[in-house]
């Protein structure tokens, strides 16, 4: 079957390609019968535009790409989710992809978009991220350019967030105000920002509560998983058979945490309260239900590509663009994994 084209349609009414455009566009100076004739004639031929040979036209490819961390993620999901949304309302066509917490292949997948010449990237730093040269290489090239959930305030782009420390520091004062007074922690390794200011946020609430830091009682999960929560939960109330609250640094983490608190009949949270973070699907379905830090994954998706998106149209208008930040609030879910 022959693709159809707009100089397929001008050849079979005996009109110039140009014409064919102007009237599918709606061009003023083109005959109203002009215009009638090859609209129907696009519409019964189904007549789709190239919006490659567009793109290269208005110089946009009118895609972008996004790299998470991780795909077998709520959270992220959530994210993506959100950016597909808001993209798919500006026409845009959104490439995902994940850098499996490396970073050599984050370089190399950032490498890849923008060779493929995509409008802007959304990136959330992978975290083993420490160095910031390659980010702030592409910044200087020209491609827009959006960092969120995890950032870092070396390079001088437009970031959509949450406060981590803030949000840690209720988690953990929740616990104190219901009670507790040993109070652990479950964190990740102290590369991604989020971890650093995670810890932070538990030690701030336990020194305006007037408790003091104990490093004993802070344990270091090599990858967030399930497993390595289950496995910490047997060390920590080994080491600690006292401890009456644990403030988790992710919901995924603190479902193994609960799992393994089952397995060795600790009363929760009678005798342990668990408080995760993130609010995934799964702090729904834990038994008990697990109390968690509400994380807005769709919000933040959304936000990131409109930032994106604006910084987009300012490159095109040849417009300086002034990099934002947009911090999104969280609140305290409280559920059966806590005292009330």
């Amino acid at each position: 079957m022959q693709k159809v084209t707009l100089k397929l349609i001008a050849n079979m009414l005996g009109i110039s390609v140009a014409t064919v455009s102007k009237a599918l566009k709606n061009y003023p100076d083109i005959n109203k019968d002009t215009k009638t004739k090859v609209v129907n004639l696009a519409k019964s031929l189904n007549y789709k535009p190239n919006s490659f040979a567009q793109s290269l036209r208005n110089q946009e490819s009118k895609v972008i790409g996004i790299i998470i961390p991780e795909i077998v993620h709520y959270f992220f999901s959530n994210i993506i989710n959100g950016v597909i949304t808001a993209a798919e309302k500006k026409d845009y066509l959104v490439i995902v992809l994940k850098s499996d917490d490396s970073y050599k292949h984050e370089i190399e997948l950032l490498d890849l978009l923008v060779s493929k010449s995509i409008d802007g990237i959304l990136l959330s730093l992978s975290g083993n991220t420490i160095r910031f040269d390659h980010l702030k290489k592409i910044i200087e090239e020209g491609t827009p350019l959006v960092l969120y959930d995890r950032i870092t305030r070396s390079v001088n782009c437009s970031k959509v967030l949450i406060n981590d420390v803030k949000a840690a520091f209720n988690a953990t004062e929740y616990l104190i105000k219901t009670g507790c007074k040993k109070i652990g922690h479950i964190g990740g390794i102290l590369k991604p920002q989020t971890t650093i200011d995670r810890l932070k946020g538990y030690r701030n609430a336990l020194e305006k509560y007037n408790i003091a830091y104990d490093k004993s009682l802070v344990y270091v999960s090599r990858d967030l998983s399930y497993q390595d929560g289950y496995d910490l939960a047997s060390e920590i109330i080994s080491d600690h058979p006292d401890l009456d609250g644990v403030f988790v640094v992710t919901d995924l983490l603190a479902s193994g945490v609960l799992a393994r608190f089952k397995e060795l009949k600790i009363d929760v949270p009678n005798k342990v309260s668990v408080m995760g973070f993130s609010n995934w699907f799964l702090s729904q379905i834990t038994s008990p239900k697990l109390s968690t830090i509400n994380q807005p994954g769709f919000e933040m998706g959304e936000k990131a590509f409109m930032l994106l998106y604006k910084e987009i149209l300012k490159k095109k208008e040849g417009i300086k663009y002034e990099p934002e930040i947009i911090e999104l609030p969280t609140h305290i879910i409280a559920r059966g994994s806590t005292k009330t």
